[in-house]
């Protein structure tokens, strides 16, 4: 038997230990899903939504543990942690108002009798979680999918155990049945005996080209609804913004917070060329350097901690530099932090004006600066990326903003704030590389169902009459 092993990234110390579901495992999983789905799609909506309040309240009792542990497993400060689970919190009653709003009933008389829209819920529901948000981007899914009547199979991700643990444990205390929640853990094998198994939905929250690889992968299968939540190359435009220090706060909220490890991160900045450009630049360089990267046990509370582990600092440091080898200049170099571990690393930022760059994601506080001499070449550097997840704006006219929000190709468009500005009541999700056109957040409840459309009466009558050309 396989056992997983998670660490913090900070420390090194050992968080979680476990078995890793075997292939029988994985399957009884699906099995007890599939079992449990005729019951709890058939159940009044209200005896779902009280489970899901009841996971609610569990979730609330046991707040502080749950940070704690998203803390110490993903290595990120205890702040952000406690507000990672205040959203997975408030994510039930989102999504209990989502459910009603966007795939509720509705009834029109007609001659006839009526026409109903009804939704029903899709089947089993594999979710696939992340590292980044352990806990709020997976419980995104799975919420409004148990509400909708799906049954769910969770693999949280290897990099995560201990987190995905404690939320089925949260799903066990609130008593719902046997079979609806279901956990598996373990890695990439796991995930795929997983995924060949008879699904029905699968929902995402990972990297472009492992979304690339469940669009192939069940591209013959129109069975099976996909939900992907990818990542993004994503723009921040600065123009025409007299207040240099106050563009720096956005841009750093954009670009560094959870160390660069959200999806929704700005990895590229767009500033006009000359001294206007290079004054952005260089308030934003000089904030990066009070950022304080540290274990969140420290005193005083760090900014943000390491990356999720030293090999995904390591691949990260490798791209930067592959971009540095090709040309892109340094303005602030990225590399280890002195006496941390190796997850830790600096926020690097970098010129790569006039430099061909791979046009992909890295998931680390990595800032690549392009100036442009005009704001139609701004909008059109921003567009130049297969991805397209969030975007922004920072600037004082009003004029700039009505033409970025009609041009950028992103799903996510903020003015004069973070691009890593999002809402759960809102929906989250991109095009392109970064998605598939069925968005999270708000918009879960769409993936989560499928409409059906009823013509009824409550007689059976004779419609010949109705029926054209006929011999008398």
């Amino acid at each position: 038997m396989t056992q997983l092993t998670s660490t913090n990234p900070a420390t090194g110390d050992v968080v979680w230990t476990g078995p890793e579901a075997t292939p029988v495992e994985v399957a009884a999983a699906v099995a007890a899903a599939r079992v449990a789905f005729p019951d709890w799609a058939d159940r009044p909506r209200q005896d779902r939504v009280d489970a899901v309040k009841r996971y609610q309240a569990v979730l609330k009792a046991h707040a502080d543990g749950l940070a704690e542990t998203i803390a110490n497993e993903t290595g990120k400060p205890l702040w952000e942690a406690k507000t990672e689970v205040a959203a997975m919190v408030g994510k039930v009653d989102i999504s209990i108002r989502a459910y009603d709003e966007r795939t509720g009933g509705r009834t029109t008389e007609t001659g006839f009798g009526r026409a109903v829209l009804r939704h029903r819920p899709h089947g089993v529901a594999t979710v696939l979680g992340p590292f980044n948000f352990p806990g709020h981007l997976p419980n995104g899914h799975i919420v409004p999918a148990l509400l909708a009547g799906d049954t769910v199979v969770f693999k949280p991700s290897e990099e995560t155990p201990a987190v995905g643990a404690l939320m089925a444990e949260a799903f066990a205390e609130a008593d719902l049945p046997a079979g609806v929640v279901n956990l598996v853990q373990g890695g990439r094998e796991v995930g795929a005996a997983l995924l060949d198994l008879p699904i029905d939905a699968l929902m995402f929250t990972g990297s472009g080209a492992a979304g690339a690889h469940f669009r192939r992968k069940f591209a013959d299968d129109p069975h099976v609804i996909l939900a992907l939540e990818l990542g993004g190359s994503n723009p921040l435009v600065v123009w025409d913004a007299a207040d240099a220090e106050a563009v720096a706060g956005i841009a750093v909220q954009s670009a560094f917070i959870t160390t660069g490890q959200r999806c929704s991160c700005a990895r590229r900045l767009i500033v006009p060329e000359g001294p206007q450009g290079d004054a952005i630049v260089e308030a934003i360089a000089a904030l990066a350097d009070r950022l304080v990267f540290a274990p969140w046990t420290s005193a005083p509370e760090p900014y943000a901690g390491p990356l999720i582990s030293e090999k995904a600092a390591a691949a990260a440091l490798a791209a930067l530099q592959q971009r540095i080898d090709a040309g892109a200049r340094v303005i602030r170099a990225s590399g280890p932090v002195s006496n941390l571990p190796g997850a830790f690393v600096r926020p690097a930022i970098i010129d790569v004006t006039g430099v061909e760059v791979p046009d992909e994601e890295m998931f680390a506080p990595f800032l690549q600066v392009t100036r442009v001499p005009g704001f139609e070449a701004a909008i059109a550097a921003a567009n130049a990326t297969r991805y397209g997840l969030s975007a922004g704006l920072v600037s004082d006219d009003p004029a700039h903003w009505e033409r970025f929000v009609r041009r950028i190709r992103a799903g996510v468009v903020n003015f004069n704030r973070p691009t890593t500005g999002a809402a759960g009541d809102m929906p989250f999700g991109g095009l392109g590389a970064s998605g598939n056109h069925r968005p999270s957040a708000y918009y879960a409840a769409d993936y989560c169902a499928y409409p059906v459309a009823s013509f009824e009466a409550d007689a059976v009558r004779n419609i010949e009459s109705e029926i054209k050309g006929l011999r008398t």
